[in-house]
């Protein structure tokens, strides 16, 4: 396998910058998620990768070689689309096949790698199927295969999973998991999905508008966002997001906003005193709004009414409203709450975030 590295790497359409002096490094054996909305730039920067789309500037290195100027066939990778892109007029065997009798490669030797893949992806009953006799998850673990078999430096995956439904999105991230264990290979995987990136990366990379916003594993991504876009973007449900001032009084320091009190403890904002009378952003995810007997803090809860609840088994999804503020909780299921009962919450000040409103950026550790 191989290390990716992208150095400065810019596109332009004309006058449209697509992506913006993206740095960035894929270590050997790694499996990292670009993540992002739809437009970011991220299928742009994987298709330059693989030598789809032209370089308006920079450098994108695979296991130390400068591949800019090198094609497709040269660059040692194996990409699969989104939408499978599998021959029609072929059987499974011959799909995955195809690739390696273009290299003239011996029989033996193509039989070999085709068996093996197939028996990884549990296609080997397929093999003389044609693609329209398969369903979506078979196609795309065709669409794998075909990938396997060639042996690449590098795997590269293109939103893999958007037109599965959202059990077979399950099965297959599960089977791209394993596949991972088994083959120890390098992986750049394209997604707009949050839910793929967390469950699948070990480092995530995420984009907005062409700029990487934040590189870091997982958990670390989700527990410290480094501005309000990624705080936003990572998680679900998605954070809690109030504006305002933060206040002094007797010695507490307070979020403040023309409806809302929130008390912030001096080592959820160590330099508090400096942010006094600017304004902020407060951040908390819906399981650090603590209600009933969860809630820590008596001294300064904030009342509220609700006004929706959303059943999901295990779980319920409160929505409250607090003067002009819409608050979503995530609390355990059967917690007899009603529509339009009132209620009182704290926040778990051990998870809040904060941010400068006017950089966007996180403030507090």
């Amino acid at each position: 396998m191989a290390s990716v590295k992208f150095l400065n790497i810019t596109k332009k359409y004309g006058e449209n910058v697509i992506l913006n002096g993206i740095d960035s490094e894929i270590n050997d054996h790694e499996f990292v998620v670009i993540v992002g909305p739809s437009g970011c730039g991220k299928t742009t920067l994987l298709r330059m990768l693989a030598g789809l789309e032209e370089i308006t500037d920079g450098e994108i290195e695979i296991d130390k070689l400068v591949v800019n100027e090198l094609p497709p066939s040269k660059r040692e990778i194996a990409m699969v689309f989104q939408d499978y892109a599998l021959y029609p007029h072929m059987t499974v065997r011959e799909n995955m096949s195809f690739a390696l009798k273009l290299r003239k490669m011996n029989k033996a030797e193509i039989e070999k790698r085709v068996s093996e893949a197939a028996q990884i992806l549990q296609l080997t009953p397929l093999l003389e199927r044609m693609p329209r006799q398969l369903s979506g998850g078979q196609r795309q673990r065709v669409a794998i295969g075909r990938a396997i078999v060639r042996k690449p430096k590098v795997f590269l995956f293109d939103e893999p999973l958007s037109n599965l439904d959202a059990k077979l999105r399950e099965e297959m991230r599960i089977e791209i998991a394993k596949l991972y264990q088994n083959l120890n290979s390098t992986i750049v995987y394209v997604t707009h999905d949050q839910v793929e990136a967390m469950t699948l990366a070990g480092k995530i990379v995420v984009m907005n508008r062409g700029i990487i916003q934040q590189t870091g594993s997982p958990l670390d991504v989700y527990r410290k966002p480094k501005n309000v876009f990624v705080a936003g973007f990572i998680g679900s449900p998605t954070m809690n997001f109030f504006r305002g001032k933060l206040v002094k009084e007797k010695e507490e320091f307070y979020f403040l906003n023309e409806s809302l009190k929130i008390f912030v403890p001096a080592y959820a904002l160590p330099e508090a005193e400096k942010y006094v009378g600017r304004e902020i952003t407060l951040g908390a995810r819906p399981d650090d709004i603590l209600t009933g007997e969860k809630s820590v803090d008596h001294q300064h809860k904030v009342k509220g009414s609700i006004e929706v609840i959303e059943l999901l088994g295990h779980r319920e999804n409160i929505y409250i409203k607090a003067g002009e503020n819409r608050i979503l909780a995530t609390v355990d299921a059967f917690s007899n709450y009603s529509p339009g009962s009132g209620i009182e919450f704290s926040l778990n000040y051990q998870n809040i975030h904060v941010f400068d409103t006017l950089t966007e950026q996180r403030i507090n550790p």
